[in-house]
């Protein structure tokens, strides 16, 4: 096997097993120097979960802004210009001190209290999703489950009017899945500069119209927002909204999908967890391992930095594989077991340090919501086909997973 040519072939992802890779890795070479036709000819894989760590928690030897958190996956996309991605722009995509000013700013409505306020709106938005599939008996569990949730979410939270949830939805697959060809209006790198582009200029839209207005709303805080003394120039205003949309939509989506696979292929553990609600937390938390949403992300050196006998030089790229680091044996006791009773389970799924994802808060609601009413609702649940992987070196996603499972009306 060619571990350098498949490392960085996004289609790799749909159809092969990157674990058996990454296991080999962890073993025999944890910083990898990974050749490749794209990125500079080349970038470190970095796979054991100590590596990782490290890396997320020393952001000034591992720079989030200097070539963003995405690595490029053609020639076209790295010729895109960096002041297009949010650079400094988007909170992302920023270095400490102003990653924490930026932070501070938005943090809000992600603390646990405020975002307790939706468990009431959230159970009825579930019970709207799964009310829609019930009677039939089957669907599609990623298009018409598992993607409703945190579109509704992350919109409601937003307050996009709701004729505009399935265009955001789509402009987002665009930016996000452009290297598949499902989502494809052109090159990947056309439809991901269209994605972005149309989710900017929405949120800039919105969030001006709200500027010096009263609301509760993630436009309109950010539309408010002052970092270091002034308002969000309309560029930040652009990027941070795509940066909330993208991350409440597409990671969520992914655990919720990949968890209920793994439920359904462990039928032991989905009756563990459907007699024993007591268990729901840990269970969250090895679905978030298990799935690891964020494949990796991406990091430039801002120094030379030695690391197990290699040497990182200064302006080389890095790749912090969460979906190694959440496998290493070293951390995890039979890490390719999927347990719902796991403890302690440290993983990495939303990073750790400066960069640790706003909104863990709000993805464990939605995972819990959505999970009680499917152990409840659908407790016969089972594939009906094989589920078609994402073709992503970045999401861990599930496209489609057709699934079957007792018809009955919504509410009994």
């Amino acid at each position: 096997m060619d571990i350098d040519r498949c490392l960085s072939d996004p289609s790799f992802y749909a159809t092969g097993d990157p674990h058996e890779i990454w296991t080999y890795l962890r073993r025999e070479d944890p910083v990898h120097w990974t050749k490749s036709a794209l990125s500079f000819g080349g970038f470190w894989s970095l796979t054991k979960h100590a590596d990782v760590s490290a890396a997320y928690c020393d952001p000034k030897s591992f720079s989030s802004e200097r070539n963003g958190v995405a690595m490029p996956s053609t020639p076209e996309h790295e010729k895109i210009p960096r002041e297009q991605f949010g650079f400094r722009e988007m909170m992302i995509l920023t270095d400490p001190p102003l990653h924490a000013a930026m932070r501070r700013a938005f943090n809000r409505l992600f603390l646990p209290r405020s975002v307790g306020r939706y468990e009431t709106r959230g159970r009825e938005i579930v019970d709207e999703i799964l009310a829609a599939v019930l009677a039939r008996g089957e669907c599609d569990f990623v298009r018409e489950v598992a993607v409703r949730l945190p579109m509704a979410f992350i919109c409601e939270m937003m307050a996009i009017p709701r004729q505009d949830w399935e265009l955001i939805f789509q402009w987002t697959n665009m930016a996000l899945g452009a290297d598949d060809p499902e989502f494809q209006i052109g090159s990947a790198a056309e439809t991901s500069v269209a994605g972005v582009t149309n989710v900017y200029g929405y949120c800039v839209k919105l969030a001006l119209e709200r500027r010096g207005k009263n609301g509760d709303d993630l436009l309109t805080i950010i539309g408010n927002a002052e970092v270091n003394g002034r308002m969000l120039s309309e560029r930040e205003l652009g990027h941070n909204g795509f940066q909330f949309v993208a991350g409440g939509m597409e990671t969520t989506r992914n655990a919720i999908s990949g968890g209920m696979l793994a439920l359904i292929r462990n039928p032991e553990q989905m009756k563990r967890l459907a007699t024993d609600p007591s268990i729901m937390p840990t269970a969250i938390e090895e679905i978030l391992r298990w799935t690891s949403p964020i494949t990796q992300i991406m990091r430039t050196a801002m120094r030379d930095i030695e690391m197990r006998g290699k040497t990182i030089h200064e302006g080389e790229r890095v790749l912090l594989w969460n979906a190694s680091a959440n496998r290493d044996e070293e951390v995890f006791a039979d890490p390719f077991k999927f347990d719902v009773t796991r403890t302690p389970n440290e993983h990495l799924a939303f990073g750790i340090g400066e960069h640790y994802c706003i909104g863990a808060h709000l993805a464990r609601l939605e995972i819990r919501l959505m999970l009680e009413a499917l152990l409840r609702q659908m407790p016969d649940m089972e594939l009906a086909g094989e589920p078609e992987r994402l073709q992503s070196m970045l999401l861990a996603g599930i496209k489609h997973m057709p699934v079957r499972f007792t018809p009955h009306p919504a509410g009994n």
